[in-house]
């Protein structure tokens, strides 16, 4: 019965091992059970713990491993999706219509593919995917870059294609691929054999490919082909650059191995932007088409030219193969038995080929993405920020409703008119300019005056004798003292005039600056004119009143009261004498001074006399006029400044007030770029809210 139990559960070979574990796993044994006999009992019990245990450890591995390909699959779709949301919406990093827009584009990890042309490029992204699907011909072939993104997918399931640009349709003829490809370039670029830095995306879905995105790029080339600009050269160098020099990128540097290293194109670039190779995988093509007796162990194993990661040798599809349309899995299968069985290359066939080359990429793509996510999302953050901000600035659409349109018109009127004021009352610079022509342009313009020339002894002369006329004064000359104030007054009205056109002149840059400073006004061009046209016909307004306030102020003061004569003096001045002229009275001969009441003393007193009266009122007019102004233009301006102009806005038909609100198209794109471009980063936060990694 025994003999028969242990060839029932056929464990009698496995007696020595039996007791090699029975110290490890004596603690499973049932207990009382005999465990130095090796009974049956015990090595039934063992073995099936043992089982358990070995199955437990199975399942824990499997699940890890599908944690990971999931981690791995979830971190590098993500990418793809935030990579094909950022072309939908227009940021690809390559500048246009998003130039001046945060870029989402750049900051995500890539891998670019560089090369010069004829250096395999094309076919080691064939090998890697497993399918003919690359346009191919002479010259410049890849003129966008090709967002290639690879989807592992479950085994005996068929492969397919889909186009960002196409999201429909599904591709299963990998001819029509290339052949959209080639069609796609040519709606951009036309048949010119120009070049663009939009990005074509592809996604392929096969049981044959790892998780993975690469983006091929057009081949560095040294000559331009026939029909291609001089500056296609420098183009396709300056796009090449602009992925390669962030430093989120990745570089895939392909080199063949039948031209020197150091003649390489994209060793040559990547060595510029990447100078200690940190970023850079070197790849090594056409190994089989070396000269006889020539291998390439100096660069594979990093003696000619060393990067932080292992060079990888590649064995394309020769021309023959191509032309027979080998299969691309035959390919790798062939390209496997190269290496295995080189003489050259055998002891580092486990680091060779498509198959590792996608494995490694793979790997290190979802490392770096998996490291760089936290500050990822962090610049989304932030970004999202700074363009909900700039959308407040810019404001909402305007609403297509007359009611409510009226209350923008008025709302903005209000913010234009609250920023005026502001100026005026010392919150924003401006109103001191006003004080400026108050404390220092009327007192100068003042001092200026030619009241020496004007008061001189032959004009008052003039005037005095011209105001008498035939019958000369007898003691006072009283018309002409008021001849005299009334034209000297009259010098007091352009530096009045002035003062009043110099505050104008602020009050209209106060307006301008307002509008330009109201944000909300700046969508409305034709709202500002608007606002500026009615404002600036109010200052005229507020003008000519000022100007008429302050030249009455002046007039007014020409009436000369009784008071200023009766304080004049009476008796001739002094100096007035006439020499020694002496007349006889009455024949007794004594002698009497007569005074020349028509002397220059006499005009030099009322010229004096003037003189004071026009000091004391141009003393009353220094503050007057300020006076004047402020109330006529300065208080008014801040009172009703826009009065007639919500009079006018009241009197317009309904259906008129959208064309006030008629946007500024510049402003309008720029609203449009800010929501697309803020959909974008709420659409990647999103994603990578909805993406768990394993840390």
């Amino acid at each position: 019965m025994q003999s028969g139990s242990l060839s029932l559960v056929g464990l009698s070979a496995q007696d020595s091992r039996d007791r090699r574990r029975k110290r490890e796993l004596g603690k499973w044994a049932p207990e009382g059970s005999d465990q130095t006999t090796g009974g049956v009992e015990f090595k039934v019990f063992y073995w099936s713990r043992f089982y358990e245990t070995q199955i437990r450890q199975e399942r824990s591995s499997l699940k890890a491993g599908r944690q990971a390909m999931a981690s791995m699959e979830g971190l590098i779709g993500l990418m793809n999706r935030i990579q094909r949301a950022c072309t939908a919406l227009g940021d690809h990093g390559g500048g246009g219509e998003g130039a001046n827009l945060p870029t989402l584009w750049e900051s995500l990890p890539t891998i670019a593919v560089v090369g010069g042309q004829s250096s395999g490029k094309s076919s080691v992204l064939e090998s890697i995917v497993g399918r003919d699907f690359l346009p191919r011909g002479s010259g410049i072939v890849t003129r966008r870059p090709l967002v290639l993104q690879l989807h592992q997918i479950d085994k005996g399931a068929h492969d397919y294609a889909e186009f960002l640009h196409l999201p429909k349709t599904r591709f299963s003829d990998f001819a029509l691929v290339r052949q959209e490809i080639a069609d796609e370039t040519d709606r951009v670029t036309g048949k010119t054999k120009q070049i663009s830095p939009v990005p074509i995306h592809l996604s392929i879905y096969s049981p044959n490919v790892v998780n993975l995105t690469l983006i091929d790029l057009p081949g560095l080339t040294k000559v331009a082909v026939e029909g291609q600009p001089e500056s296609v050269v420098h183009d396709i160098e300056n796009m090449v650059r602009s992925y390669v020099e962030k430093p989120n990128c990745i570089i895939l540097a392909i080199s063949p191995a039948n031209q020197d290293i150091a003649t390489s194109d994209a060793i040559k670039l990547s060595k510029e932007v990447d100078p200690s190779g940190e970023r850079t995988f070197g790849v090594l093509t056409k190994l089989d088409l070396m000269d006889k007796g020539t291998n390439a162990l100096d660069v594979l194993e990093g003696r000619a030219y060393r990067l932080q990661y292992p060079w990888v040798g590649i064995v394309n599809r020769s021309q023959a193969d191509i032309n027979r349309k080998v299969d691309m899995i035959v390919a790798r299968e062939k390209e496997r038995e190269y290496f295995e069985n080189s003489p050259d290359y055998a002891h580092l066939a486990s680091k060779m080929g498509s198959v590792y080359l996608a494995k490694l990429l793979s790997q290190h793509l979802e490392a770096v993405i998996k490291a760089r996510i936290p500050s990822i999302t962090s610049l989304i953050n932030k970004t999202i920020d700074e363009l909900e901000s700039e959308l407040d600035t810019i404001g909402k659409e305007v609403a297509a409703d007359p009611g409510a349109q009226l209350y923008t018109i008025l709302e903005l009127c209000r913010a234009f008119d609250r920023v005026f004021k502001e100026h005026l009352d010392g919150g924003r610079s401006g109103g001191d300019k006003i004080y400026g022509v108050f404390d220092h342009k009327l007192p100068a313009a003042f001092r200026k005056l030619p009241f020496d020339r004007y008061l001189s002894v032959q004009n008052v002369k003039k005037v005095v004798s011209e105001a008498d006329g035939y019958q000369p004064h007898l003691i006072a000359p009283e018309q002409g003292y008021r001849r005299l104030v009334e034209a000297g007054l009259a010098y007091f009205k352009g530096p009045a005039e002035a003062t009043v056109d110099a505050v104008h002149v602020v009050l209209r840059d106060l307006v301008r600056k307002s509008i330009g400073e109201t944000e909300p006004l700046r969508r409305f061009p034709t709202l500002q004119a608007a606002i500026a046209t009615a404002a600036n016909e109010a200052l005229e307004r507020f003008r000519e009143d000022g100007r008429g306030t302050a030249l009455r102020l002046v007039d007014m003061e020409a009436y000369l009261t009784v008071e200023f004569f009766r304080k004049l003096p009476q008796d001739p001045d002094s100096g007035s004498k006439v020499g020694n002229n002496t007349n006889e009275s009455n024949g007794s001969g004594s002698g009497s001074v007569t005074v020349d009441r028509y002397g220059d003393g006499h005009y030099r007193n009322i010229a004096s006399n003037v003189s004071q009266y026009i000091k004391m009122v141009g003393d009353q007019l220094l503050h007057k006029i300020p006076k004047a102004v402020v109330h006529c233009q300065v208080r008014e301006a801040k009172r009703s400044l826009l009065n007639h102009f919500y009079v006018h806005i009241g009197k317009k038909e309904a259906s008129q007030f959208g064309h006030l609100l008629d946007e500024d198209p510049a402003m309008l794109e720029r609203r449009q770029r800010c929501w697309k471009r803020l959909e974008l980063y709420k659409s990647a936060r999103d994603e990578i809210d909805s993406v768990a990694w394993t840390r």
